[in-house]
């Protein structure tokens, strides 16, 4: 699979509130057949992106939007600003990754709860990490700080919180990212925790809004699953599909 520029994606203000409302809608609807959920989610990811790239919809939007779904609307943008501010270079190329398939919903939910469940913090925010840091496990390559895995851990890190597991499994690594927030104060202090994750009050804010979609709604998580790997690059954002290869790999 080649990597392609991004296509699609609402052309106003307007096209991006109706749009939202009905995949935010059909996506928290038990009764929205399972093979619809992929095409929703990526409906919902250009949706957001699209706002990103036109901040000054977002107050059209927000208004427009049922007030049932506000709240998740603007938290899903908060997310995506603040991840924007994480400072960091411009890559001049598409990183050396591979795009594999993620592991299927249910599966991954429940690692998340089991993990919860040993550690005792909230699955919210361990799939929201896994969001954030390999877009449910698709990516499959080493950060420019040398970080690996689906959760994104130092090799000295994950010789604390691995327990002999393997730094590329799922399950594995949730397991260890849960170990290490509760050894670092979460739930009770769960943005400190998170700090100690990654050094960005950004990334802790983008992750604590995406588990409050989680929190207020559990089927959310399904859209979150379905969301692909964009990357920008000096030469312009590109979209990595599933099956992706890079030449460097």
């Amino acid at each position: 699979m080649l990597a392609t520029r991004p296509s699609g994606g609402p052309s106003s203000a307007a096209d991006a509130a109706q749009s939202l409302t009905a995949v935010e809608q059909a996506l928290r609807d038990p009764t929205t057949p399972p093979d619809r959920i992929a095409p929703l989610a990526a409906a919902q990811q250009l949706g957001y992106r699209s706002l990103a790239a036109n901040p000054d919809w977002v107050p059209a939007v927000l208004a427009a939007v049922p007030v049932a779904l506000r709240a998740a609307v603007q938290a899903n943008i908060t997310a995506g600003g603040e991840l924007g501010l994480i400072p960091g270079p411009t890559p001049a190329a598409i990183p050396a990754w591979s795009i594999l398939t993620p592991a299927p919903a249910a599966q991954l939910l429940a690692d998340y709860h089991d993990a919860a469940a040993m550690a005792g913090v909230p699955w919210t925010v361990l799939a929201a990490i896994h969001l954030v840091e390999s877009r449910m496990g698709r990516i499959r390559g080493p950060s420019t700080a040398g970080a690996q895995g689906p959760m994104q851990f130092l090799p000295s890190t994950w010789a604390t919180y691995g327990a002999g597991g393997n730094i590329d499994d799922d399950r594995d690594a949730i397991f260890a990212a849960a170990r290490l927030l509760a050894a670092s104060g979460a739930p009770t202090t769960i943005s400190t925790a998170l700090f100690q994750y990654n050094h960005s009050t950004h990334y802790v804010r983008a992750v604590l809004a995406y588990a409050s979609v989680m929190d207020a709604d559990e089927r959310a998580y399904l859209g979150y699953h379905g969301w692909q790997v964009y990357v920008s690059t000096a030469s312009g954002t590109w979209l990595l599909p599933e099956g992706y290869r890079s030449p460097q790999t």
